[in-house]
């Protein structure tokens, strides 16, 4: 069963109204933000990749669903499969340092027994409050879309992770990365729909121009990369559109007025219509068979 296969399903179950219709990314709640996050070995991180950085990344997915509502964290529930002591506590440590430098605290959650040999699979729930909290279905024909940040940066640091040689600004991206909660709180008032980009750029956009009932047209050109990136992959189409699908780059992608002036860059726009294009400056690109990351399979 694919996810939106799943999700599906799931749609047919007695739903609050909070989820809804299971969208978006959060469940609201009055003023609250809900979200959660499963990090899976083998499929999130790697069995290689330091405890620390794993919890850190756990923590940083989950409140990056918060900034995308513009939300400030309140706290996070940890459910956690005991297993090694060794990793277990460099977790622990990783998990701490994360929670102080990330502004957030911890609620509570649950333990369970890991039998040797299996997978770690980590939960954490995150709440969040906000004043203003978009959806990812508010897009209007004619709006902008923009990003924050740079693109392709994890995506890079996962071939590294994996033994490629390469930088370790490009490795830091994929093991430790940022949550855009200022950027989210400033944006939220201003914006027609915001999410962030985890499965990878082109699918969330996608994703976000079918919620929204419209089409969206991207230009790789615009796309931002990072210096970093630009030295280990390079700058030409195919370069850009790597970038475009690695997913697990955690900045905001929002619509809003073409004309709003904010710090971020404007790769394209909403028009009547559905479905994705795509343009290199005045050139059509064809679409990849992969726009990004999806779970799930025949």
């Amino acid at each position: 069963m694919t996810e939106a296969d799943f999700l599906a399903a799931l749609r047919a179950l007695p739903l609050h109204p909070g989820a809804q219709g299971l969208a978006d990314d959060v469940a609201r709640l009055g003023g609250y933000v809900l979200t959660t996050d499963t990090l899976v070995e083998g499929v999130h991180f790697l069995s290689t990749d330091p405890a620390q950085d794993v919890a850190w990344k756990l923590l940083a997915v989950n409140l990056s669903d918060l900034a995308a509502k513009g939300a400030e964290p309140v706290g996070v529930l940890l459910n956690y499969p005991l297993g090694e002591d060794a990793w277990d506590r460099a977790f622990l440590a990783g998990f701490d340092a994360a929670l102080r430098q990330l502004g957030c605290q911890l609620l509570g959650g649950d333990t369970v027994s890991l039998p040797p040999g299996t997978p770690r699979v980590l939960t954490l729930t995150a709440i969040g409050h906000a004043t203003h909290a978009p959806s990812r279905s508010g897009a209007r024909a004619g709006d902008g879309l923009f990003v924050t940040g740079t693109i392709g940066d994890s995506g890079a640091g996962l071939a590294i992770a994996q033994g490629e040689p390469g930088l370790d600004a490009l490795l830091n991206a994929y093991r430790r990365p940022l949550p855009r909660l200022g950027e989210g709180r400033i944006l939220a008032a201003h914006v027609h729909a915001m999410m962030d980009v985890s499965d990878g750029l082109l699918i969330d956009a996608a994703r976000m121009a079918a919620a929204s009932g419209l089409a969206v047209t991207i230009d790789l050109a615009a796309i931002p990369l990072s210096d970093a990136y630009r030295a280990h992959i390079g700058d030409d189409r195919a370069a850009r559109l790597r970038a475009a699908t690695a997913g697990d780059d955690y900045q905001l992608l929002f619509a809003a007025p073409a004309s709003l002036a904010v710090p971020a860059r404007r790769i394209g726009h909403f028009a009547e219509g559905q479905g994705l294009t795509l343009t290199d400056g005045a050139d059509p690109v064809a679409l990849p068979a992969r726009l990004g990351f999806e779970h799930g399979g025949a």
